[in-house]
Order: C-alpha cells, then sequence, then structure tokens
C-alpha cells in the first residue's frame, strides 16, 4: 500500500478495513500526525485535522473556562498547608528559575526536579497517584503535596499566590499574577 508503517496508526477503523480498494493519502496522514480527533457517530467513525479540530473539541466537550476558577482540587500526597507564589515548571531545565518559597507546580516531577523540591514549600502536580515520584519525595522532605489535580498547569501562572491546604486537597488562588 506504499505507507510507512509509522503513520498506519492514523488511519481510521473504516480505512483498515478498505486499505486495499481505498488507500488513503500519505499527505493525509501525516497531516493526522500534527494533530486531529477522531470521534464516532451515528454515520461512523471521521478523522477531522486542522482548524475542525477545535470546533469538534468544542461541540463534543463543550467550553471549558479554566478563568473563572478561584480553588480546584487534588489527592493529598502529603499533609500540610503552605502559602507561596507559583512556579510551574515545564522541565528540568527551568528547576533554576524556582526560589526559596516557591510552590512548585508541574504536570508531573522527575528525579531531576529534586533540587527545586528541595526549595520549593509545596507541591502540586497535574498527574500522579499515591506512589508517584511527587507523593514520595514530598513525604520524604515533609512538604505539603497535591497530586492529580489535572488542571493545576492550565489554572493557574508564574506569579499567582496560592495556598496549598493538603489537608483538605485544595488549592486556592489567594492573588493572581499581574
Amino acid at each position: 500500500i506504499d505507507i510507512p508503517a509509522d503513520l498506519l496508526k492514523y488511519m481510521s477503523p473504516r480505512e483498515v478495513s478498505r486499505v486495499f480498494i481505498d488507500t488513503p493519502p500519505v499527505s493525509l496522514l501525516e497531516e493526522r500526525l500534527k494533530g486531529c480527533v477522531y470521534y464516532w457517530d451515528d454515520e461512523g467513525h471521521e478523522a477531522v485535522v486542522g482548524s475542525a479540530v477545535s470546533d469538534i473539541k468544542m461541540k463534543l466537550l463543550g467550553e471549558s473556562k479554566l478563568d473563572d476558577i478561584k480553588d480546584f482540587r487534588g489527592m493529598t500526597a502529603s499533609m500540610g498547608k503552605a502559602q507561596g507564589r507559583v512556579r510551574i515548571l515545564k522541565s528540568a531545565r527551568e528547576i533554576n528559575n524556582l526560589v526559596q518559597g516557591d510552590v512548585l507546580v508541574a504536570v508531573m516531577t522527575r528525579p531531576d526536579y529534586v533540587p527545586a523540591m528541595k526549595k520549593a514549600c509545596a507541591i502540586v502536580t497535574d498527574e500522579g497517584g499515591i506512589t508517584s515520584h511527587a507523593a514520595i519525595v514530598s513525604r520524604e522532605l515533609k512538604l505539603p503535596c497535591i497530586i492529580g489535580t489535572k488542571i493545576a498547569t492550565q489554572v493557574l501562572n508564574d506569579g499567582d499566590i496560592v495556598e496549598v491546604n493538603a489537608n483538605h486537597g485544595v488549592v486556592k488562588i489567594i492573588k493572581r499574577a499581574e
């Protein structure tokens, strides 16, 4: 069929079943590689690419406004309460941006985040469970830690002042950054 193996996974189930009759163009599969949404409706399955992705996401998921959120919850990994300035770390290269007393916010932590974790007054993550890296290290360091919030890195901004109440699993935004 002359399609590179790494692009095969971007075919819809309907396309796979008809691949020898109607092979999709490689250019379409390459476009899906950049970003697409697969969905199933009464008429069958579809793969949508380009600007239509946002429309489909909006139609299926609705609009989610994160600007109005004043507080949110997660799972307590290590008890305690702290207040500080948010520092979102997207990679280990940014650990020097965190200063003593900041609240470390990340999608999840890894071993190379430990120097920053030692400076933080609290840790908040989007992902993770009770045995995740952030959970284990925060208990060792006796830092308040809330994991699995799903939205912390989307709701918070660098410089926001927050209260992390890990006793109740709540992150409260006290003051937004200017």
